[in-house]
């Protein structure tokens, strides 16, 4: 054995028997954060490239959503760091107002049984500073569990002093511009949060309800009156009039008429006319209570309907004068009712009586809209900003195919409710006076004090700060080497279903960030000569992805009890396989389905690596120079070639952020092409007895383990950023001691041509006869199967390959196929046809004595059983004339199909059995 071989063979030793990731996944991450691979150096002279992360809720754990964002963005950072970028992908955490308060609150009431009001603002907000501190890290380290290569070292907050200082900032100059506003608008209301909650935290479910039909006016058939239906009774205490269509014969002439309220005396309800009224959905008359529903509210602007609030912020009816103050909602509906009932009002009632509530995402509740006090940004100017910059080509979002729904949003954007009635969160910067002033502080101002002056009590929607995040954490509004260096961000990576809620609002903060004055969003003139005037965008492209669902592609809740821990499958599989089954499975908009079976592959396919890279290393593969390319095998230019060929398929599609396509690519590459074929020949071609093998078998044996290091370093290079673990310990293994090969993989050089065929023109002749081979070895893989030769029984066998030009490939193919060179007196049993891409090639076996009879008749007697069920089913159905009329020409021809394999196969099966001897 030489010294390079003797090396590789210790190499392999150094590896365990087997691949275990918990073994060195932990360990591993270690090393690189120590040894400073992910930092991003902002003086580097390396071309850039920046993500940011969505910074998931600090009350939060890992989920297969988040999973699918981290594994694409690393990727994507692991990939340009190898192509020597510098990289920065910058980490951070979202305060998580509603989520984290809400958290906070229960425990507190659980543990002390007291609420947030017991302790006061102060006490209560260090309170969750103090969560914070305890248990705002957990998504932080099951992070570094599935291997994301961010730069901890930049770790950002959305309530540090940097960030504070930018939000303070933002709101200060939309403020000064008038673009933010104070104003009674119809609100989400969460009666359990007390608090506004945006749409994204409203999730709508069909509930069964009662649709209750109410007579207003008189109960004199012959006098004014007119029926309504409601599904919320207890917002009739809110009803200010009564709308019909203006073509309506049958309201005509009651428009204009008051009438009076059922319990409120000094309120009359007029009839007034809206062509919003649909006159025929029901009685063709709607109730309108504009302080409790969005399109009574914007009937009542319309109109100028009063407004009166009659539900408090805890859900219970106030300042009506009735009976019913203080009830909450679903009390004071039945209460209500029933004095409705004792009217005589009541016209009709239908339950159960099925329709979509919205339902609060934190508390369960259901929502209930309400006229509210709250702060607002005017987003016209803004969201045309953002959507110009899709429009010039600023920003590019993939797949196209979103391009639609973000203009339907940013085209037709409405104001947007940034204010929340809570305590944890950006506290609006804004002071009242004794005397109605207000005043709007920057972090540089000093707040006014003096007797009468308070702060504003409410907080910012925390999507305000998120809104900042691709520049304020890189240290807006000052001027910073990051932002000079990494700003914009090269890529922004995130899910679909947010593209308005985040996406749209950080496009509209970033594009009028860089209209501030003294803002170093700009970039340098050249830059912004290249814009012609128009202002930075925070991201050039952004990568849209799906959702990730069941095996059954059903979205993953609770309720259905379908969701995967991906720390399951981190402990179960390991990281790696948890990695390369999302990342396989992943192109830009698809959602992508998921189940254990998925995992166990992926955990195979690491297996699989493992033991083709450890059978290398025994047998001496290393890297190293190539020989002269004419003095390779066919089998080695071709494997060659397929890895040029997939490496050049694999950065066209990961450059298209197709990551479904480059890694399936792989993993055929690797598994099939590589595993199956290639190390099986390269078996034969390795010879056994180096003292006992010729000169050139010795030098095909050299060539052949160069050949095996050289693929298997490019492949586990292009594997590396979704498997980051289990190719870091097999490239450790084939470099070690490697002259000109860095420490680790992670900043090793990406693969390009010098690193797989060298850029030679593929082969088509050794593709060609490979191509044949693999027909071969198939078709007399099924044909012994048919025979009922075990798998590891060795048959003689005449096959003619030098008519087949495939005579180079012979002693591979009779290794792989099990069949030995026939004997003088050779008798074949049996043969086979095959036709290859020149000429038909007969292989002879003698099968003999190789069958074990009686269990073979038995097995070819179940398969012709169900031969002939199948064959009787579609004949049975191909003879239904019903059938034949109403099924599609689809399902009908693949029913015909199915019967001409049954025939073919009750065929062969019978003449197998008479062939059987008796």
């Amino acid at each position: 054995m030489s010294d390079s071989e003797r090396n590789a063979a210790n190499r392999a030793d150094a590896l365990p028997a087997q691949w275990d990731p918990s073994a060195v996944e932990a360990d591993l991450y270690q090393r690189w954060v120590d040894a400073g691979y992910f930092h991003a150096d902002a003086a580097s002279t390396k071309p850039p490239f920046s993500i940011v992360l969505p910074p998931p809720n600090v009350t939060g754990q890992l989920h297969m959503g988040h999973a699918l964002d981290h594994t694409l963005m690393d990727v994507l950072a692991r990939r340009r760091r190898m192509q020597g970028y510098e990289v920065l992908w910058l980490p951070g955490s979202d305060h998580a107002g509603i989520a984290t308060q809400t958290k906070v609150e229960a425990s507190l009431k659980e543990t002390e049984g007291r609420d947030r009001f017991d302790y006061g603002r102060e006490e209560f907000v260090g309170k969750v500073w103090e969560w914070k501190r305890r248990y705002g890290d957990v998504i932080q380290s099951q992070m570094r569990a599935i291997g994301d290569s961010v730069d901890w070292e930049r770790e950002r907050f959305t309530l540090d002093e940097g960030l504070s200082r930018a939000v303070q900032t933002m709101f200060k100059e939309l403020f000064d511009r008038g673009l933010i506003y104070r104003a009674n608008r119809m609100v989400n209301w969460s009666p359990v949060l007390r608090t506004a909650i945006s749409d994204i935290e409203v999730v709508h479910s069909e509930d069964e309800g009662e649709l209750v039909s109410i007579r207003y006016g008189s109960l004199d058939d012959a006098a004014p009156h007119v029926v309504v239906a409601t599904t919320r009774v207890e917002t009739m205490l809110g009803d200010v009039a009564v709308a019909v269509h203006p073509d309506d014969d049958r309201y005509r002439d009651l428009v204009g008429t008051r009438l009076p309220h059922p319990f409120i005396a000094d309120r009359e309800m007029v009839v007034i006319a809206d062509d919003y009224v649909d006159p025929e959905f029901g009685t063709g008359a709607v109730k309108i209570t504009p302080a409790h529903d969005p399109n009574d509210f914007a009937m009542g602007q319309r109109h100028d309907l009063p407004m009166p609030v009659v539900l408090d912020e805890s859900g219970r009816v106030t300042g009506t004068g009735t009976e019913f103050d203080g009830l909450d909602r679903a009390e004071a509906r039945e209460r209500i009712r029933l004095a409705l009932e004792e009217q005589g009002r009541i016209v009709a009632r239908k339950a159960p009586y099925v329709h979509s509530v919205g339902h609060s995402e934190r508390s369960g509740e259901a929502i209930e809209p309400r006229l509210s006090l709250q702060w607002y940004v005017r987003v016209e100017e803004l969201a045309r900003m953002a959507g110009d910059a899709v429009r010039e080509g600023d920003t590019t979002i993939h797949p196209a195919s979103q391009e639609p729904r973000w203009f339907d949003w940013v085209d037709d954007m409405h104001d947007w409710c940034i204010s929340r009635q809570l305590w944890w969160g950006h506290r609006i910067p804004v002071w009242y006076g004794p005397d109605g002033e207000i005043v709007c502080c920057g972090p540089d101002d000093e707040p006014p004090t003096g007797e009468g002056w308070v702060q504003d009590e409410d907080v910012l929607d925390t999507w305000f700060s998120s809104a900042l995040w691709p520049f304020s954490t890189m240290g807006w509004p000052d001027a910073t080497p990051e932002l000079e260096r990494f700003y914009p961000v090269s890529t922004l990576v995130t899910g679909y279903d947010i593209l308005f809620f985040w996406v749209a609002r950080m496009m509209m903060f970033a594009t009028f960030a860089d209209t501030v004055d003294g803002s170093p969003l700009s970039g340098d003139d050249a830059a912004r000569a290249a814009r012609d005037g128009r202002p930075q965008v925070p991201f050039t492209d952004v990568v849209l992805h799906g959702l990730v669902r069941d095996a059954q592609g059903r979205k993953m809740s609770k309720s259905l009890g379908n969701g995967i821990d991906p720390m399951d499958w981190v402990r179960d599989y390991g990281a790696d396989a948890l990695r390369f089954t999302l990342a396989r499975g992943a192109n830009p908009g698809t959602d992508l389905p998921v189940g254990e079976d998925s995992a166990q592959s992926s955990r195979n396919f690491a297996t699989k690596l493992f033991n083709a890279t450890r059978f290398a290393l025994m047998n001496g593969a290393r890297v190293g120079e190539l020989p002269p390319r004419a003095t390779l095998t066919d089998a080695d230019r071709w494997i060659l070639d397929r890895l040029e060929a997939v490496r050049a398929l694999v950065d066209e599609h990961l450059d298209r952020y197709e990551f479904a396509v480059a890694h399936e690519a792989l993993y055929r590459f690797a598994w099939g092409e590589f595993c199956d074929w290639y190390v099986e020949i390269a078996k034969v071609q390795i010879p056994r007895d180096a003292d006992a093998a010729t000169e050139e078998e010795l030098a095909r044996g050299e060539s052949t383990r160069l050949v095996l290091g050289r693929v298997l370093d490019a492949v586990l290079r292009l594997l590396h950023p979704a498997m980051p673990f289990v190719t870091e310990t097999l490239w450790d293994a084939l470099t070690d001691g490697v002259d000109g090969y860095p420490g680790s993989i992670v900043v090793a050089a990406w693969p390009g041509q010098e690193l797989t065929n060298g850029g030679a023109e593929p082969d088509a002749d050794a593709a060609r006869r490979m191509a044949d081979m693999e027909r071969l070895v198939t078709e007399v893989r099924r044909f012994r199967a048919d025979q009922g030769v075990k798998p590891t029984q060795k048959v003689p066998a005449r096959v003619d390959c030098a008519a087949a030009d495939i005579l180079g490939l012979e002693p591979a193919l009779r290794s792989i196929v099990r069949i030995e060179e026939p004997g003088e007196d050779f008798t074949p049993t049996a043969s086979v046809e095959v036709r290859l891409s020149r000429v038909t090639v007969t292989v002879e076996l003698d099968t003999s004595g190789t069958v074990d009879v009686a269990a073979e008749r038995r097995r070819l007697e179940k398969d012709l059983a169900a031969a002939r069920k199948e064959l009787d089913n579609a004949a049975k159905k191909l003879g239904n004339e019903n059938f034949l009329a109403k099924a599609p020409e689809a399902v009908v021809a693949g029913i015909r199909e199915r019967q001409a394999v049954a025939e073919g196969d009750v065929a062969r099966i019978t003449a197998r059995l008479e062939g059987l001897p008796s």
